[in-house]
Formats: structure tokens, sequence, C-alpha cells
């Protein structure tokens, strides 16, 4: 590199990585999370934000026209609730040409071109041929687990990229041997092209940063994988430069595509006349925007207005506690909590993040394999492994049938067993396929594979090396985070939540968000046991904190595709509580058929609703029915995390739409509970929303299409809607619409926290981050006064009654 380039590449590396840290990571199927696609963006206001991608990339932040004036005609907006948004908002008009504005057309915004769109006689849409060869390219490159023949990794994903296109040039145009040529022409090197093409455009040094985060949008699901390696490299305390590779290869493409003409008329000049105008572009985006935020906000402020009431109604009467039970503060939770309470007055449930406070990885027995089982935000500090009375061997025998069954899979994918492989095992086929046609008995989970059904129930997850002091350290650390530090019940119920379906390939989005992407029945199981442990009991008293001996705690799994709830250990549950053990088990049936009964509805099972036993069958067969686009509707319709003591909330209906956090800030002297609050729970509570949000409001860029046109991609990695195109993040359609009417209402979370104001105030000024999303409008944050329950909202200049 001489000494020019150095000086060029020193100017642009500020505006290539700020291109790159632009792009929210996704975590793979395996270990499918939400995430905000926005992320990056949290230190500049949403609509501005959304003024900006809409110039960039065509996007949209917002619902059309006639999303909002069905809202108006039903009367879910109401005049009072359009004035007060006009108010927040600062909307220049009055609400007449408010109103007005609902009859506008909806349109997309119009992205500025990339020059592979204007060489592709594409100018106003994307350069298909070009993403298509990169999607290819990159789904070759990353696959670990389903190719036979893979690509080499030696150089680089750039490096590879350019010989892969030497021999296969997909999407060249014109003249091979012209374009061959071309690219040999092209440094090996990411950063050096990177330098070269960017000198050679000539793009006003102001324009360079935007152009690359255009460049990257244009292969948005690519770059947020890459993006996601990196984010999960540094993490480790590593690092990974793929990103910058992946921006490599797509503006090597623009030089790729690049007639080398230039002056009046040129291809060149028109797009660089189009860029120079790039602030004029973003001006007229935010005026055409103004409207639909406005409207956007007053539907939010009628959500709202709703939930005040419900938290402002009189608290249900609670009898003395005999079982209290933890739940993950997921929405689904709040439904069977509710029915649970009201049906066993001595019944006190709790909300706490599904991990429960665990910061671990789980490694499988007789696998080499850890995962993570906490937020993305977190790395795990401890691990967990299964224990069984025969470990050892148990262990072996699994480790065997695994590999009997990777070999069994390369048989089954080689080229000559194609054509023998069905005539010869197709009446052993034949039982198994149509079992799980008719929806005929349940299957071990993937993660249970190469285990028999003895040795899947006798393995127990247990915290590894941590002596009693450590543990209690833990253990009070967490209790105190839940705000369990006396008065204890018989019974504490641990109950961390998974999902079923079958043939899903985001089937652990439907899991535990705080486990990521697992269910928490190995978070439930180890703390339960951790809880359990004499020593650990003992040790727990020098942190103040003494549990009775009689209690026991109990890790329980809740299915949120049927409404069951399974208990775990119940064997080791002392004598003189089982008649406690045996209540619990009939109010959790009973519970269940009652949150079944409230669901029915929304998956076309009303039919059933009064038909308990019905409804149940019909629930296990769509939880195992391999052609079930819509197992269950996950988190969607979230709208708003409630961090406030659990009597509050008790009983009250809250439709299911909200994330439940058990806090009580008089026992929270020092606010360290309150900050773990706002910067964990509170902000993994906020990437769902968004993820939902996105999928909403652009399906097309931030969701993932129609599930069954989709193709899992390098076993693991995402998928494709269709055999070609982007990699597709966020959520499928069917995850979000009925087929008739959405599920999910796009509204920005609406966080309520009961504590001080001083208190919430310091914590915004001591954390960016959580501060970013509160001032700019990235989500809605209120705190509940004691006394009247009212909402009082925090806006950027301070605190105002709802």
């Amino acid at each position: 590199m001489n000494v020019q380039t150095c000086y060029q590449h020193h100017t642009y590396q500020a505006m290539i990585e700020a291109a790159c840290d632009a792009i929210a990571p996704i975590w793979p199927l395996d270990s499918f999370i939400a995430v905000n696609p926005y992320w990056s963006h949290r230190d500049r206001p949403m609509p501005e934000v959304a003024a900006r991608l809409g110039a960039l990339s065509g996007t949209t932040m917002l619902m059309p026209p006639a999303y909002y004036r069905q809202a108006w005609r039903s009367g879910r907006i109401n005049r009072d609730h359009l004035e007060r948004a006009i108010a927040a908002t600062g909307y220049q008009r009055d609400t007449e040409a408010l109103l007005r504005s609902l009859e506008e057309p909806a349109t997309e915004p119009a992205a500025l071109p990339t020059l592979a769109e204007l060489a592709t006689g594409r100018g106003d849409g994307p350069a298909q041929p070009v993403r298509d060869q990169i999607s290819a390219f990159c789904a070759a490159f990353f696959d670990d687990a389903e190719a036979e023949w893979g690509i080499e990794h030696e150089g680089g994903l750039f490096a590879q990229w350019r010989a892969h296109l030497l021999t296969h040039p997909g999407g060249a145009p014109g003249d091979l041997a012209a374009f061959r040529e071309r690219l040999r022409s092209l440094p090996k090197d990411a950063d050096l092209v990177l330098v070269r093409v960017l000198t050679e455009l000539d793009l006003p040094v102001d324009r360079v940063e935007a152009y690359l985060l255009a460049l990257l949008l244009d292969i948005n699901g690519w770059a947020s994988w890459c993006a996601g390696e990196r984010w999960r490299a540094r993490q480790a305390g590593g690092d990974d430069n793929n990103i910058v590779e992946l921006l490599a290869i797509r503006l090597a493409w623009e030089a790729l595509l690049d007639d080398g003409k230039r002056g009046p008329g040129s291809q060149h000049e028109r797009w660089l006349q189009r860029w120079r105008a790039l602030p004029s572009g973003e001006q007229q985006a935010w005026e055409r925007i103004q409207a639909p935020w406005t409207w956007q906000y007053a539907l939010e402020l009628a959500y709202q207005a709703g939930l005040e009431q419900v938290i402002q109604k009189p608290a249900a009467d609670k009898a003395a506690t005999k079982v209290q039970a933890i739940f993950c503060i997921d929405v689904r939770s709040e439904v069977i909590r509710r029915a649970l309470e009201s049906l066993d007055p001595g019944m006190e449930t709790r909300g706490f993040a599904g991990f429960f406070g665990l910061p671990i990885q789980y490694r499988p027995l007789g696998t080499e394999a850890p995962r993570a089982q906490l937020p993305g935000l977190l790395a795990p500090a401890l691990e967990v492994s299964d224990r069984c009375d025969d470990s050892v061997e148990v262990a072996k025998q699994r480790r065997q049938r695994l590999t009997a069954a990777a070999h069994w899979k390369q048989f089954e994918y080689a080229p000559i067993s194609i054509f023998t492989l069905v005539e010869t095992l197709g009446l052993f086929y034949a039982g198994k396929l149509l079992r799980r046609t008719l929806g005929l008995g349940d299957e071990p989970s993937p993660a249970q594979a190469g285990l028999g059904r003895r040795q899947r129930h006798s393995l127990h997850p247990t915290l590894n090396a941590l002596s009693p002091e450590d543990g209690a350290g833990l253990a009070a650390g967490i209790l105190k985070a839940m705000g369990l530090t006396g008065h204890f019940a018989e019974l504490v119920l641990l109950t961390g939540h998974g999902s079923q379906s079958a043939n899903n390939p985001h089937a652990a989005g439907l899991d535990c968000g705080a486990c990521c992407g697992q269910t928490g029945e190995v978070n439930a199981r180890a703390l339960a046991s951790l809880l359990n442990d004499g020593p650990v009991r003992l040790a727990l008293r020098e942190h103040g904190i003494h549990v009775p001996e009689n209690t026991r705690f109990l890790a329980a799994l809740h299915n949120t595709t049927t409404e069951e709830i399974k208990l775990f250990d119940t064997d080791q549950v002392p004598a003189p509580l089982q008649p406690t053990l045996d209540r619990l088990r009939t109010t959790l049936a009973a519970a269940g058929a009652r949150a079944r009964a409230e669901r029915a509805p929304t998956l076309g099972l009303a039919s059933l609703e009064q038909k308990p036993a019905a409804l149940h069958k019909a629930m296990r067969k769509r939880a195992r029915d391999w052609g079930q686009v819509r197992p269950e509707w996950g988190l969607a319709n979230n709208a708003a995390f409630i961090a406030a003591p659990g009597h509050w909330t008790r009983g009250r209906d809250l439709q299911g739409r909200v994330f439940l956090h058990d806090y009580d800030w008089h026992q929270d002297r020092d606010f360290k509970t309150l900050r773990q609050i706002m910067t964990a729970p509170m902000v993994v509570a906020h990437w769902i929303n968004m993820q939902y949000y996105a999928s909403v409001v652009d399906n097309r860029r931030y969701g993932s299409g129609n599930k069954v046109l989709h193709n899992v991609v390098g076993g693991h990695l995402g998928v494709l809607e269709g055999n070609a195109g982007d990699l597709r993040i966020g959520l499928p359609w069917q995850s979000l619409h009925d087929g008739d009417r959405l599920m999910h209402e796009p509204l920005r979370l609406s966080v309520c926290l009961a504590a001080p104001q001083s208190a919430i105030d310091a914590i915004l000024e001591s954390e960016p981050t959580v501060n970013d999303l509160v001032t700019n409008g990235w989500l809605h944050l209120f705190r509940i006064e004691e006394q009247s329950r009212a909402l009082i909202r925090r806006h950027a200049d301070g605190w105002r009654p709802l």
C-alpha cells in the first residue's frame, strides 16, 4: 500500500466502519432471537431515521394511510388523541389537515440509485442479479452444516468471492471476456478494493458513508448476518471482518458494472447528481412522513390511555400465599398467570426475565458444542452440564448414536444413493411420515437427539464448579433482583417457557428470547437445584436471606403452544409438601384450560372454546402438525412493559400484550435492580417490540416473507424466500397475519416503571443507550405514580402526565 493509498484508506476507514456499524446483527435459526433492525440508529430521532433510511433504501417505518383511517373510523383514535399527538410531534398543521392526509394514496419512498441499478436498467428498484449472485455465494461460503462440498475460506470472504466469480460469472452483463478482465484488475485485498473503487467513483466525501450504508442495505440480510458474526466474536473477546469484506464485494460490483464513461449525460453523472442531492431527498422524505408519524403517535396514545385505565382498577383480593410461581416476563405468560391467580387466591405469581439471572452456557451431555442460555446482549460466565447416575456411559452411547446419524445423513445425500433410498426404505419411513402427517405422537426435540426415553428423563442440568459460597452469592443476587428475599411459600415454582411446533425453521423464535432462543428448562432446573442445595442455603444467610427448611424450589416449563405446564423433579419433593403439590397440579391443569379457551378464537378454534377436552386435543395436534404455519402467535401484539409490585396488576386483563416484571423500589435502596431492569429486560423487550414492528411495516426488507416458500440456508443460518434473493431476516408474514387481518398492531413499546422520578432520571443520565431510546422516541417511558397509579410521561424536556 503506497503513501497515497494509505492516506485515502485513513480518510475512508471511519466511514467504512460507521456504515458497517449501522447494520444490526441477527442470530442463526437455532438460536433465533428478536432484534431491533434499527438498533444502530438509536442515537437519532426515530422519525429522522425513517426519512434517512427511506432515502437510502426505499423502506418505510409507518403503516399506509388506510390503516390509520380504519383506526379513526372505528373510534380507536379520537379527536383528543389527534390534538395531543399534534402537540407532542410538533406537526405544523391543524387537525383537519391531518384528517385530509388520510385520503392521500400510499406511496413508498424513492431510494437513491446505486450504479448497479442504473447499469442493469433498474434505477427504480434493486439490481436483482447482483443481489442473487452475492447471496448464493454467501450461502455457500458461510455454510457449515448442509453442503457436502463447501467453499474454501483461505484468504477471506472477498478473495474467495473474486476467485469464484472468475469461474462462475453469474450476473455478469454483456462481454464475459471483458468482464473477467475488469474483475482480474481488482485487488485481492478487500481494503484495497474499497479505497480504489471509492477513489474512482469520485463521490463527495460527505456522501461516502451514506452511500456505503445504502450498498449494505441493498444486501441487508447477509449484511445483518455478518454483523451478527462480528457482534458474537467481539462479545467473546475477538473480532470478525466479514461485514467489511461483504461491503467490498458489493462495492466491487459497482466498479464492475460502471461503464467508465464520465461527463454530461453519462450514467456516472446521473448517479452523482442524485447523490449530491441526498439532503433534499431526506428533507422531502421527512415532509412526506410528518402526518403519518402524527397518526402513529395518536394510535400509541390511544393504547396508553386504555392501559392507564386498566392499571388504575382496584386490585384483586389475595389470600395467604401457598405457592409462589416465577414466570418469564414474556407477554404469553400474562395470560396463564392471570388464569392461575383467578383460580387460586393463594397463588402468587411474579415476573422475571426467563433466563432467571443465570449467566450460563449449556453443554448437553456427550456433546462438545455449548449453547448460550441468556440474552444475546450478554456473554456467558458459567457453564451448565447434564448429570445422571451413569453420565460417562450415557455420554458414550449418545456420541455413538450421533456419529451413526451423521454417517447416515452422508449416505442419504450421496448422489449414488438418491435413486435407491426411497425404494429401499420407503416402507420403513411410511409409518413415520403418516404419524407426522396426522399429528400423532410426540417426537423428541433436536436438543435431545441421541438419547433414549429413559435417558432423557434421567438427566439433571447442574451448574459446574461452583462452591457453596459462590453459589450463595449468585443465588442472593438473583433472589434480590426477583424481590424474593423473605416470606417464602412452601413451593416456589421457577417456570421457564418454550414453544412446540414441527417443520418450523423459526421455531427458536417462539422459545424464550431471554434464553437466546432456547427453552427456559435448563435455567429453571439449574436454579432450582442451586436454591435447594443445603450448603448454599446455609451460605445464603451471610447475605441476609433465610430460606425456610420446608420451602422447596421446583422447576417447570410452560408450553406456550398448548398452555401445558410440565413439572420437573417432583420425586424430590418431601412428603409433607405432597398435598400442596397435588393442589398445584390441579390448578395448573385448570389454568391451562382457561388460557386455551382465551386463545382459541385467535387460532381459528372458537367453536371449541366451550369444549375443553376437544380444544386441548386440537392444540396438541396443531403443535405436532408439520404443515401448520401458525402453531401459535408468539409475542404478536406486544405493546407494553411494566415493572411494578405484582399486586398492582394482579387480576387485571392485560390481553397478553404486556411484559410484566415484578419490582418494588422500596426494597431497592441503591436502585441497582432498577438499573438492571432498564438496561437488560427493558432493552430485550424493546428489541422484541421493534422486530415485530419492523416486520409489519416493511416485511419485504425486515421480515422473512411467506413461510410456505422458505428454504433453509446452510443448515441453520437463515432462510431464503424461494431459491434466490437476499437472506431474509425478521418474522414470517404468517406470524403476523391470520389471512384476514393483522395480529400484531405496530406500536412502539410503552415502558411503565413504578419508581421515583429522580432514580429513573439518574439512570438515564448514566446509561447513554437507554437515554437514546427514550430521548429519540424509540420507546415511550412512563413512571407510575404510587398513589393514583397515573402514568407520567418522560419527554426530552421533562415529565408530564399522560
